[in-house]
């Protein structure tokens, strides 16, 4: 039997201006965990999508061989037909059909022409549930699980189809920590039935974690395939980006917080869908010259809290807020921005941007004031200053005209960073700023939070990733349950303190 049960052989892959992968090699052994690494736009997702037929046969070159038999995939039914089941990060679910219907969905179990075979198709819905260990029912419609259960029925949807290497990209992004723990246990197993996996992750920790072998590719090359036991972080992270790292958070010497630019005074906030309270008399201080992390776990409140700063969600039953002293009210996101406030929200493709609109558009939606007269906008303008944020933030872009849904996760968030960084903030609020990007678009994008602080805004930064709130913040705020629970000083906390606070610790002796 062929130790491997896939190659792709010297793949090479072109678009219009742009070679995405060159003579690229993976080789995944037989049951095992192979991780896949490498910064956005290396080429990892375009290679996935060759071997899944989204990109048919014609359109690249190289050779696909699956257990020693060369492949060629016209259409992603061929490649599922062949063993291969790819699950997106974007998740390919119809929320308000039932866990059975899209498991079977265009694959239905019928017992006549046109005839679905409902009782065969609970069946198997409950076998594949129980193998990726859901104890939910078969008529559960989607939209009423959590993310992390959704997951878990993707997964299950592959192993329907017999699916014998299954492809995970980013299934971790959206999911709570003890979501992805859960998800790794059952790879674990699935890895014992003889199941292959490929696993794509910007997580390093969880590629150490789970890999039996790591691939890294940079800039369209496959650079390096070794056993876990013979790689480290740092290696991973130096084979990726093409130079050492040698700080991953590039912490600078503040000369010290200076004056209060936001204030939060006994803020209580209710979710409207269902009359329930997400902050709970809450008072918060943020101030110039500082990064002021926020720290909670999932539903803990946080973005809750920032998005009803904002002026775009929630009902404000009481509270007050101040800028630079001066009370504040605001009725929507026009009224935040006018008076200095900008949101980064958790959600980029949703929130952040338009996808079908170009970089240009993207850029300038939240300024058009500012390059508009009478109400006409000077495109000259638009294009100088869309250039210049750009050039600064090191946007990676053949032309500004590019759409945004064309570049990579580390460029789509500086996109929207230049948009707000173009309404000149006094207070920007960064919601979960490095969630799903690379370490070098990381490492960037700290070093753009570092200059903004220096240049005198005020820089709020909501992170579920604790080492990058130890990392980055002057002082940490510790949400439970809607309150603030803890207040420290970042350079004398740990995550252990973190964690002791955010899930329901009582409060010590503070520093602050």
């Amino acid at each position: 039997m062929n130790e491997y049960i896939l190659e792709m052989r010297s793949i090479t892959k072109e678009f219009p201006s742009v070679k995405a992968l060159d003579q690229v090699t993976l080789q995944v052994r037989r049951g095992e965990i192979h991780a896949l690494v490498g910064e956005n736009g290396a080429g990892k997702s375009t290679l996935m999508k060759v071997l899944s037929g989204l990109y048919p046969f014609g359109t690249y070159t190289g050779e696909i061989v699956i257990d020693g038999k060369e492949k060629r995939f016209d259409h992603i039914k061929d490649s599922e037909e062949a063993g291969i089941a790819i699950i997106y990060q974007e998740l390919a679910l119809v929320k308000q059909m039932t866990i059975a219907e899209n498991i079977f969905l265009g694959n239905e179990l019928v017992r006549a022409p046109g005839v679905i075979d409902w009782n065969r198709t609970f069946q198997e819905t409950s076998r594949v549930l129980n193998e990726v260990g859901l104890s939910l029912f078969p008529n559960s419609r989607i939209i009423d699980c959590g993310v992390g259960e959704q997951q878990l029925v993707e997964i299950a949807k592959a192993l329907s189809k017999n699916a014998s290497i299954l492809i995970l990209d980013e299934p971790t992004a959206a999911l709570t920590d003890s979501e992805a723990d859960n998800l790794l246990q059952i790879l674990r197993k699935l890895k014992q039935k003889g199941v292959t996996c490929i696993y794509i992750s910007h997580r390093l920790n969880e590629v150490m974690n789970i890999a039996d072998r790591i691939t890294i590719i940079r800039d369209g090359l496959s650079v390096a395939t070794r056993e876990k036991k013979d790689l480290t972080e740092d290696q991973m992270i130096c084979l990726m980006v093409g130079r050492e790292i040698s700080e991953r958070y590039p912490k600078v010497q503040r000369k010290g917080a200076g004056e209060t630019i936001l204030e939060l005074k006994n803020w209580t906030v209710y979710d409207p869908a269902i009359d329930e309270k997400v902050c709970d008399n809450i008072n918060l201080v943020a101030r110039q010259g500082e990064i002021l992390g926020i720290a909670g776990l999932m539903g803990a409140g946080r973005t809750e809290m920032a998005m009803s700063v904002f002026g775009v969600w929630g009902r404000v039953v009481s509270g007050e807020i101040y800028l630079e002293g001066k009370r504040q009210s605001f009725r929507g996101a026009s009224d935040a921005i006018g008076a200095g406030v900008s949101l980064l929200s958790e959600d980029r493709k949703r929130y952040g941007l338009v996808l079908g609109m170009d970089i240009k558009s993207n850029v300038t939606l939240s300024s058009l004031r500012k390059i508009s007269r009478l109400s006409v906008i000077d495109v000259n303008e638009e294009i100088r200053q869309t250039k210049a944020y750009v050039q600064d933030l090191k946007i990676k872009t053949p032309s500004i005209e590019q759409r945004v849904g064309n570049l990579s996760g580390g460029n789509q968030q500086k996109v929207v960073i230049a948009k707000w960084l173009m309404t000149k903030p006094k207070v920007l609020i960064l919601d979960e700023p490095t969630r799903g990007i690379d370490i070098g678009a990381k490492y960037e994008i700290y070093c753009i939070m570092n200059r903004l602080v220096d240049e005198g805004v005020c820089v709020i930064m909501i992170s579920s990733d604790l080492p990058e709130v130890l990392g980055m913040s002057d002082r940490i705020l510790v949400v439970h349950e809607g309150r603030i629970a803890a207040e420290l000083i970042a350079s004398e906390a740990s995550q252990e303190t973190i964690m002791y606070y955010a899930t329901g610790g009582k409060p010590k002796a503070q520093a602050v």
